[in-house]
């Protein structure tokens, strides 16, 4: 019942993407696709036609949508669907918890580049907008998201047949997107800070492989994904995932347990030879 892909995309180009002036006058969630950001959105959803179907009209797949609620999303996701039959789509879902990172309200210009100098200091993960989110607080809100998504798969809320591909796309935004990338590959909070926004209408595949694990590795190349801003490191987990059995990444684990226990002793013994060492100074001292 696992989707073969699930394929992350952010909306087309916005007015506020032209103009950042934009924001100070219109809500966030009101900015609208520029002509280019249509133009856009139609050539994607060609491109995921063609890597979904694959040119054969005979193939047996479907297609489920979720989609964020600002208006450059519904209109991505509205531009998109013109590739796809009613045959083919199975469902589209609003939802909210995958909507653009709150940068509080109306945005003055002069205001909002001095605080996204500030955050470029502080951090991007932790750095809280005044009035809006921190990429922790979407953190959270992804989470809930990931949730209620293995749920709709576990349940078939999608009312998805199994003997066809399932394929699920999520129109969202950049940030977002890169924080569910993180939240479901374990991406530790250093490597978010290295990741590249996605362009306009660009998308991440995410391809179940051979043993059951999702990969980035099964789609794209490894030039592709040192653009995005993932380490030789990350690269490689990625390509070990492509062939993995699913849970085994919880027995693996590199960075984080790297991380806290490269100071570890070998063995039992060798714990007792250094607290004999350390009494014995103490001892002199």
């Amino acid at each position: 019942m696992l989707p073969k892909r699930i394929i992350l995309m952010r909306h087309g180009e916005s007015q506020g993407n032209l103009d950042t002036s934009a924001y100070t006058t219109t809500p966030d969630h009101s900015i609208q696709l520029t002509p280019q950001g249509i133009a856009q959105a139609r050539h994607a959803g060609a491109q995921l036609r063609q890597l979904i179907g694959g040119g054969d009209c005979t193939a047996n797949w479907r297609v489920y949508f979720y989609v964020s609620p600002y208006a450059r999303t519904r209109s991505t996701l509205r531009e998109v669907g013109r590739c796809f039959s009613k045959k083919r789509v199975i469902g589209a879902r609003e939802e909210s918890r995958v909507r653009e990172q709150d940068f509080g309200n109306f945005q003055v210009e002069e205001r909002m580049k001095v605080v996204k100098e500030t955050r470029q200091r502080f951090g991007r993960f932790f750095y809280r907008f005044p009035e809006g989110e921190s990429a922790a607080d979407v953190f959270d809100r992804v989470s809930s998201f990931f949730e209620s998504l293995w749920r709709d798969i576990d349940n078939n809320r999608l009312r998805h047949d199994p003997s066809n591909d399932l394929n699920l796309v999520i129109v969202s935004h950049g940030l977002t997107s890169r924080i569910f990338l993180m939240k479901w590959f374990k991406w530790t909070v250093e490597q978010f800070e290295y990741l590249n926004n996605l362009g306009n209408c660009e998308f991440r595949v995410m391809q179940l492989g051979t043993g059951g694990e999702y990969s980035l590795a099964v789609h794209h190349t490894e030039e592709e994904m040192l653009e995005w801003g993932l380490s030789p490191e990350m690269i490689a987990d990625q390509k070990w995932r492509a062939t993995a059995c699913r849970g085994d990444w919880n027995d693996k684990c590199p960075w984080y347990f790297e991380s806290f226990f490269d100071h570890l002793a070998e063995s039992d013994e060798d714990i007792v030879e250094k607290e004999d060492e350390a009494n014995s100074l103490s001892s002199c001292a």
